[in-house]
């Protein structure tokens, strides 16, 4: 297991340094990082005292150097539009974040694993079809849409639910269905597929020739084989929520992660920019790492290979 563990670890952090040197690349798509900070009509001294402040003088390696290290330590440089260290406006909003991607990756799990072992247990049969049916509707309708009118009935309409905001524990609500109800189809037909074929493997038949109880069989033996691919997927989802939030984060004005990678892109805040990308990508590459080791201990096959 330690073999394993060490193999996974020297893996993820080659794909976080391999990550952090395409994001420092950010800095010069651009073109000149100083003419797009001083403006066209700058004059080549305005030009010059801006590439010696913020050390676009230096050769490129020493630049992502600095960067890098200066990264790890927590310090992403200031936002040139707002005028404040980077790090401190990140982890202002990152948990708003983070606790809108749980609230829908429990969704999803809540409702799609469910769903997957009840169709897995009787196939081609009502059950089976609305988990179908489900995943079919999850898949072709977009999330914005959906967002759009959960918005329109559950707090216009009705007024069940508030439109905006993350003051309580309801407005997380709608934000996490829609957000959630995206990655459900996947999980739900992954779950299904993984029991159908395990329930028809032999150490099954064994476990129910030598009386096991159907409780037993499903949830000890079965779910715990078939759930493997489940918890790789749901960590990777998990990843891609985070950062696909900006749509829902914007519809519903959340002031999260998300919505600030938008108010980035319109401010062309570069260094903004750079860290939330950099940010996003390290939590993947965590999340991954994770699922990886969870698949290890659940499946010690996994080990071996």
């Amino acid at each position: 297991m330690l073999g394993f563990l060490l193999k996974r670890l020297i893996s993820a952090i080659l794909v976080a340094i391999t990550v952090s040197s395409i994001t420092f690349s950010m800095t010069f798509l651009s073109g000149d990082p100083a003419i797009a900070l001083a403006g066209e009509n700058a004059t080549p001294d305005d030009l010059q005292a801006i590439r010696e402040f913020y050390g676009y003088d230096k050769p490129i390696p020493v630049q992502y150097l600095n960067w890098l290290i200066n990264a790890v330590q927590g310090d992403f440089g200031h936002s040139h539009y707002l005028n404040q260290p980077v790090a401190h406006e990140i982890f202002d909003r990152l948990p708003t974040t983070m606790t809108l991607g749980l609230c829908a990756l429990t969704f999803a799990l809540l409702l799609a694993v469910p769903l997957g072992v009840v169709a897995a247990i009787r196939p081609n049969s009502i059950v089976d079809r609305i988990a179908l049916g489900i995943a079919v509707i999850g898949q072709a309708m977009p999330s914005f849409w959906f967002a759009l009118t959960m918005m329109l009935w559950f707090a216009i309409n009705w007024g069940i639910l508030p439109v905006s905001g993350t003051a309580t524990w309801k407005h997380f609500i709608m934000p996490a269905v829609a957000l959630g109800y995206y990655i459900t189809p996947g999980v739900m037909r992954l779950t299904r597929a993984g029991m159908l074929e395990v329930l028809q493997s032999d150490y099954i038949r064994t476990a129910r020739a030598k009386g096991a109880s159907k409780f037993s069989v499903l949830f000890k033996h079965a779910l715990r084989n078939a759930i493997v691919p489940v918890v790789s997927l749901a960590a990777v989802q998990f990843g891609f929520m985070l950062g696909g939030s900006i749509v829902i984060e914007t519809i519903f004005a959340i002031n999260g992660l998300g919505f600030l990678a938008w108010e980035s892109i319109q401010r062309a805040d570069l260094p903004m920019m750079q860290a939330i990308v950099l940010v996003l990508s390290l939590f993947y590459i965590l999340l991954t790492f994770i699922s990886d080791v969870l698949n290890a201990w659940l499946d010690p096959r996994i080990r071996i290979g």
